[in-house]
């Protein structure tokens, strides 16, 4: 039986025990004192890896062990602050995943005084400039670099040796029934010389060597089952004595065993005192189950009994006993004597480099990591675990897909706690907005804190970032109540290093998952597209765990449907995974089939992007899978005002464009995964006179076009967060998956932005009340390709007919309904009834304005939702300046004040008190011609609400100048 050996060296004639690893990280010189000076050099491609093949800048968070210290977690003097770049130092890189970092004389860079205070070792943990990416020790660790002292040290060279864990038999060295075990013993002086070292077996004198080596062949024929101590000392000329020991475990082979009936993978509960802990790994030879249950020792005891049903399907279990009841026990499965792995199928896991940075008002009472004890994330099991009472989820009535609108957003970037109890105060916000449905990016157990989410490790626990399990179920659940579905965001293409199915089976050789993998391709076949390890699909063991996540969340946590990060990269066929796919297919309806036959209302949606006759056959199967329709490129170049070579034609957004009969399409203007509209707008906006689209009023009014043409189509439509608002800072500042500025303040202290998202809730309201805008009955005809930038969307339902007109371009333009018929017609949002003689009848529109026309009225949208200070209203230009009387009038608590620009001209409009005293500003710019509303709602300029009384409004424009009297009533 071949086996991996680790082993824990420990000093006895000093405090701390020496740890050595030459091979993450080397001293220069290599046998240094606190009196030298030292450099250090670290290879990326060793300890854990996890900054090999990293492009950007290393900094070390170092510290040092001293003779103060109480345990090798106990750092002294800790150079500057975690993920403060201007306190910890940068290393320098001096080769391929090799870098330097030039300590000089300890002592002084680290700012030690004390002169009876000695550095035993140099503490190490390596990171990216974010923090997010970590280089370590093996098995998750912190590095150390020794320092030695005058004298003598022994040092064990093989077996490679740790004391990360205190404790010898927390990693002993492991050995087979009839294994031999090299030791090779070295002894290093600084001022002396060697003279012999020994080496003793349980007490009993084994071997000695004069010098400085020693070499002894340790049979495990020769010796019983279970531990062996092995004590080596040795002694220089001057009579100094040094020495070590270490811990040798004769392994048994398993007991073969079959489980208790219905034990699966994972965690299975018993009782409230009994669970059965079950790891799927073929090709291992042993598995012990370490834990808080045993101060996370090896024990004989949790040696974990195998069940071999296969050659690639063997199962290794073990039942405890006794637990305390509602009690967290914190667990690994310590494989081969060398893979340390929590629990894959764990629903919480508690994080060694990560969960002290989780505040206390995220996660209450968070149980803290076995510090110093084991390496690695460790899983979680409770018995009697609270029960979550669901109020609203089990009578939820999910919307029809057709009816979707979907609001996308990242809890990081959303709200400034990133929790879920927050999140439930801000469902208000969207509530009001009309959105019937959220889509959470990934929020299981994902590497580090901050992160879009999809570099996932565990997949049934919720990152502990964004709060509790009940948060999540709470949020979940109120989020239902409100009549809004919750769409899980998952990613089932890739895992990253820290997941325990990848770390299970890996070639540590060539750094990719190990041909055995029962779960992951070596490679990935589609080498342009490759994020993370790649799963292999075709695997049944994959579709077994697929298969088990899906389920776990619409049935734990009550989710209405998921959205598949790139599907696309769901098959083992080679290429950049665009051609038509039959493999592919079938390997989606598979997995869609098992969620279906759960609940045939669940959403599956995908990222997908492929041939569009593959994306139909989705489309169209069975209960209909929804794809991603990604028109952010077009929406945006109209909004921007270009539209030469169809370049602003979004028509591929409508899901009958496509030639698909099912309404799948979830179309999008924004996503995650696509730059800003405003911030394109702002930046390279087309202008033509006074008119600019990177004026900021006018960005944000090209918004409300945009959205007048997106949400009016029927289909499944998404926004992405804040897009309501304007969002307009760079999806690449300071970089792609950085923490964005939360801006609420365009909420609440920007009247335009406020606006906007007053169009967004107008819109969706009109949509989700009539059918006519989101049927799969609506006769649907596009006219978005003129390179002029005028735009039409009409819509035939038997309930009503409706035309969108648009000017998308930046001069002021005729622009024909093409109405479906002659007679009445009603213009929405301002209630006014049209006698259409000519079906063709041109209406002159700005630039950046749009109506919307029905051939059946519909109640107005209340004042001043979607008409603001600067929309610029359509029809023909009028005359002559006029100022109109507002509306209604008396007010109470807000007023619209139509009037009229007759040319380009500074127009300023102004609400004075009978005093004659000046008492708010409404408009003061530089306006085209056209018709206009402005809103007031009673406030001054300072924005504190006035009392009751008569009030004028004055519009001056050149040398016109015009007052209209108003009534506010409180």
């Amino acid at each position: 039986m071949k086996l991996h050996y680790i082993a824990v060296l420990f000093v006895a004639f000093l405090i701390m025990p020496l740890t050595i690893f030459p091979q993450v990280v080397v001293t220069v010189p290599e046998v240094a004192t606190q009196n030298d000076s030292i450099t250090i050099l670290f290879d990326a491609t060793e300890g854990d890896q996890g900054l090999m093949g990293f492009n950007g800048t290393v900094y070390a968070h170092t510290g040092v062990i001293t003779n103060r210290s109480t345990s090798s977690s106990d750092w002294k003097n800790v150079v500057g602050q975690w993920g403060n770049n201007n306190t910890q130092p940068a290393l320098t890189r001096i080769g391929t995943d090799l870098y330097e970092l030039v300590i000089g004389f300890p002592r002084q860079f680290y700012s030690l005084t004390d002169p009876t205070e000695e550095i035993q070792q140099l503490a190490f943990v390596f990171r990216s400039p974010d923090g997010g990416t970590t280089g370590r020790d093996v098995g998750g660790g912190d590095i150390f670099a020794q320092l030695f002292v005058p004298g003598l040290s022994v040092i064990i060279e093989t077996p490679t040796v740790s004391t990360a864990f205190g404790d010898l038999r927390r990693s002993p060295v492991f050995g087979g029934l009839n294994d031999t075990i090299p030791i090779r013993i070295r002894a290093v002086t600084l001022g002396t010389e060697v003279d012999s070292l020994s080496l003793w077996i349980d007490g009993d004198f084994a071997a000695s060597a004069k010098g400085d080596s020693l070499a002894f062949d340790f049979e495990t024929a020769n010796y019983p089952e279970g531990f062996t101590t092995l004590y080596t000392s040795g002694v220089d000329t001057a009579g100094i004595i040094d020495s070590t020991s270490f811990l040798i475990l004769v392994q048994p082979e398993p007991t073969g065993l079959a489980p208790p009936p219905g034990v699966v993978p994972g965690i299975n509960y018993h009782s409230s005192t009994s669970a059965t802990l079950a790891l799927f790994a073929p090709e291992k030879e042993f598995v012990y189950l370490i834990g808080d249950f045993e101060d996370w020792l090896v024990d004989t005891r949790y040696n974990m009994n195998r069940h071999i049903t296969a050659n690639d399907s063997i199962l290794w279990w073990l039942t405890l006993e006794g637990l305390t009841p509602g009690e967290e026990y914190a667990f690994q499965y310590l494989v081969d004597g060398l893979i340390r792995i929590g629990d894959p199928y764990t629903e919480k896991v508690l994080d060694p480099w990560n969960d002290e940075f989780i505040p206390e008002i995220t996660y209450l009472n968070l149980k803290p990591y076995p510090e110093g004890k084991t390496g690695e994330p460790v899983s979680i099991l409770q018995t009697e675990k609270p029960e979550f009472t669901w109020q609203y989820s089990d009578d939820f009535q999910r919307p029809a897909k057709e009816d979707l609108v979907i609001y996308e957003l990242l809890v990081r970037d959303f709200i400034a706690r990133h929790d879920f109890e927050t999140m439930i105060d801000t469902l208000d916000y969207l509530e009001r907005l009309g959105i019937n449905a959220i889509e959470l990016m990934p929020f299981n157990e994902f590497e580090g804190n901050s992160s879009w989410g999809y570099n996932p490790s565990f997949y049934f626990a919720p990152d502990k970032y964004y709060g509790t399990e009940d948060a999540l179920k709470r949020f979940i659940d109120e989020c239902h109540r409100r009549g809004i579905a919750v769409i899980m965001d998952i990613v089932l293409q890739h895992s990253y290093g820290q997941a325990p199915l990848v770390r299970l089976y890996w070639n540590e050789d060539l750094n990719r998952p190990a041909a055995n993998s029962p779960w992951f391709n070596e490679v990935s076949p589609n080498p342009v597209f490759s994020f993370g390890y790649d799963f292999n699909h075709e695997s049944v063991h994959t579709e077994a765990f697929t298969d088990r996540v899906n389920l776990f969340w619409l049935q734990e946590y009550r989710i209405d449907g998921y959205r598949f990060d790139f599907t696309k990269g769901f098959t083992n066929r080679p290429g950049d995974g665009s051609g038509h796919d039959a493999t592919r297919i079938a390997i989606l309806q598979r997995m869609a089939d098992v969620i279906w036959e759960h609940d045939s209302t669940t959403y599956v949606i995908l990222e997908h992007f492929a041939q569009n006759s593959e994306e139909r056959v989705l489309a169209e199967y069975r209960h209909g899978m929804m794809l991603w329709g990604n028109s952010n490129f077009n929406y945006n170049e109209a909004t921007m005002g270009y539209h030469d070579g169809g370049k602003s034609d979004f028509s591929w957004g409508y899901y009958k464009t496509r030639g698909w009969n099912q309404p799948g399409l979830v179309t999008y203007m924004e996503s995650h995964d696509e730059e800003r509209l405003m911030f394109k707008n702002l930046q390279f906006g087309n202008s033509s006179g006074n008119y600019n689209v990177k004026e900021l009023t006018t960005a944000l009014d090209r918004i409300k076009l945009a959205a007048a043409f997106f949400l009016t189509i029927p289909g499944p439509k998404m926004i992405w967060q804040f897009g309501e608002l304007g969002y307009d800072i760079s999806i690449n500042d300071p970089c792609r998956v950085c923490e964005k500025p939360i801006l609420w303040q365009y909420w609440t202290a920007e009247e335009d932005r406020q606006q906007l998202y007053q169009m967004y809730r107008t819109l969706i309201n009109l949509r989700q009340e009539n059918e006519v805008f989101r049927s799969t009955d609506t006769d649907v005809d596009l006219w978005l390709n003129h390179s002029s930038g005028r735009k039409r969307i009409k819509l035939s339902h038997s309930s009503m007919n409706a035309s969108i007109i648009g000017n998308f371009g930046v001069v002021n333009q005729d622009i024909s309904a093409n109405f479906q018929h002659t007679g009445w017609w009603y213009d929405y949002f301002s209630g006014d009834s049209i006698d259409v003689t000519d079906i063709n009848q041109n209406v002159n529109l700005n630039p950046g304005a749009f109506l919307i026309f029905t051939d059946m009225r519909l109640e107005p949208p209340d004042s001043g939702i979607v008409v603001g200070i600067k929309d610029r209203r359509a029809g023909n230009i009028p005359g002559q300046f006029a100022l109109h009387q507002n509306y209604p009038n008396p007010f109470n608590p807000e007023t619209i004040i139509p009037f009229d620009v007759a040319g380009n001209e500074q127009v300023k409009l102004a609400v004075f008190n009978v005093l004659g005293q000046q008492v708010r500003v409404l408009v003061n710019e530089s306006l085209s011609a056209g018709t206009y509303r402005a809103r007031w709602d009673g406030r001054n300029d300072a924005g504190e609400t006035v009392s009751s009384g008569i009030f004028f409004v004055r519009m001056t424009a050149g040398e016109f100048v015009h007052h209209r009297r108003m009534i506010l009533l409180r």
